[in-house]
C-alpha cells in the first residue's frame, strides 16, 4: 500500500476529525465518552490551527492519518484504526522530525502501543506528569528524540 504526505487545508478538518476519532476510540479506552468529546471539540475549534499539520493520504486520496508539529513538539499523531500498522505513523513521525525538526512529544501513560511504537522510532521517557494538558488524571508520558538535546 502507498501513502501521500500532503498539506490539509481548513476544509480537510472534519476528516482530520474522523481521523482523530477512529484513532482514539481504538487506543484510548481508558478516557470516558464526555472527555472524548470535549476533546474532540478542542480539536476542531483550537488546536489544529496551533500546529503545522501533515497529513497522509491512500491511494484514493482519503486522509488516513495525520501529524500536527510546533516549535520542535509532535502534539498529535493520529492514524485511522483501519490504517494502524501499515507505515502511516512512522511515516508521519519521520516526516515531523526531518522537516519539521520534531525532536519531543507526549504520550499518555495509558497508551502502552503508542510508547512502544514512540520508543521503537528512537523517542525515550524523559519525564512524567500526572496530568494531562487540560489538568485531568490521565498521566503524560514526556519524550525526547534519543540523542537530541536536553531541555
Amino acid at each position: 500500500m502507498s501513502f501521500t504526505l500532503m498539506t490539509p487545508a481548513p476544509g480537510d478538518h472534519p476528516e482530520l476529525i474522523r481521523v482523530w476519532e477512529s484513532s482514539v476510540r481504538a487506543t484510548h479506552d481508558f478516557l470516558p465518552e464526555h472527555y472524548l468529546v470535549l476533546l474532540r471539540d478542542k480539536l476542531l475549534k483550537q488546536y489544529l490551527q496551533a500546529v503545522t499539520l501533515i497529513g497522509c493520504q491512500d491511494q484514493q486520496g482519503r486522509i488516513c492519518g495525520f501529524a500536527g508539529v510546533s516549535n520542535g513538539d509532535v502534539h498529535m499523531l493520529f492514524v485511522a484504526d483501519e490504517y494502524r500498522g501499515k507505515g502511516v505513523g512512522k511515516r508521519l513521525l519521520k516526516h515531523a522530525v526531518q522537516v519539521l525538526g520534531a525532536t519531543r512529544l507526549d504520550v499518555n501513560e495509558q497508551n502502552p502501543q503508542a510508547l512502544a511504537f514512540y520508543q521503537h522510532q528512537g523517542f525515550e521517557v524523559s519525564g512524567r506528569s500526572a496530568t494531562d494538558g487540560l489538568g485531568q488524571p490521565y498521566p503524560l508520558l514526556h519524550l525526547r528524540l534519543r540523542g537530541s538535546a536536553p531541555e
